[in-house]
């Protein structure tokens, strides 16, 4: 049966008896034996003799199931094994209007600065890694909105203040799929985010790794990707969404 509904989720269109049992590997007398009881419970359509797609149970059940779950409920576990890998605070940002909010967050409880990335805390989208994230994933025009919207202001030094930069910043975002907070936010802080999607492959959230600049490692891009990539499968994402 999960042979049966894993092939038929990767067809867009209607399938044959014949080629679900081919790529099954099943007799198609087992196949048809199968799909009748899957039809029976609405787990599969009939879409005409002898093709069959996906049931709306199926949908019924997913709504159920995504209803049931708690971004931050699924973080946590993930955060607290990737604390406990790099020994740095690792945190769950969210987007509400043009601005970042902490969600959830692991303390390191040894930085040498005043980490801003305290549950709860906001912060403008284009100096944070995870606000870069949200901004990366949008038009060229609502880049330029958001700088208009904002005026961009600026927290530090490091922090980008114009749009050319900012466009060169989130190209380098959608190139490298991470995002960086290089001292922009606040002083001797650095932040590195990935990016987490849910079942229909929009972005949900932002995992960052925040640490004091002199503690900061390259190598932390590839590990927090891998952690958000299992936060997105866990809420449901798939590369095929």
């Amino acid at each position: 049966m999960m042979k049966l509904l894993d092939t038929l989720s990767y067809h867009h269109d209607p399938i044959s008896l014949k080629q679900l049992a081919l790529e099954t590997e099943l007799h198609p007398s087992t196949a048809h034996r199968i799909l009748a009881a899957m039809a029976a419970a609405g787990f599969v359509e009939r879409v005409e003799p002898g093709t069959y797609r996906l049931g709306i149970r199926l949908l019924e059940l997913g709504n159920i199931v995504k209803s049931r779950i708690n971004i931050r409920d699924s973080a946590m576990p993930l955060m607290q094994q990737l604390h406990q890998r790099l020994g740095e605070s690792i945190n769950l940002g969210v987007r509400q209007g043009d601005e970042i909010v902490y969600v959830e967050r692991t303390s390191s409880g040894r930085s040498s600065v005043r980490v801003v990335h305290l549950v709860g805390a906001r912060a403008p989208l284009h100096v944070t890694a995870v606000g870069k994230l949200y901004l990366a994933e949008g038009s060229a025009e609502s880049v330029r909105e958001y700088a208009r919207r904002t005026g961009l202001p600026g927290r530090t030094s490091s922090s980008i203040t114009n749009i050319v930069a900012l466009e060169k910043e989130l190209a380098r975002v959608r190139r490298h799929g991470v995002a960086f907070d290089n001292e922009e936010i606040e002083v001797g802080l650095r932040c590195v985010a990935a990016p987490v999607r849910d079942d229909t492959g929009e972005l949900v959230a932002g995992l960052s790794v925040s640490a004091p600049a002199d503690r900061y490692n390259d190598s932390w891009s590839a590990i927090l990707r891998e952690t958000a990539s299992a936060l997105s499968a866990t809420i449901g994402y798939s590369p095929r969404s």
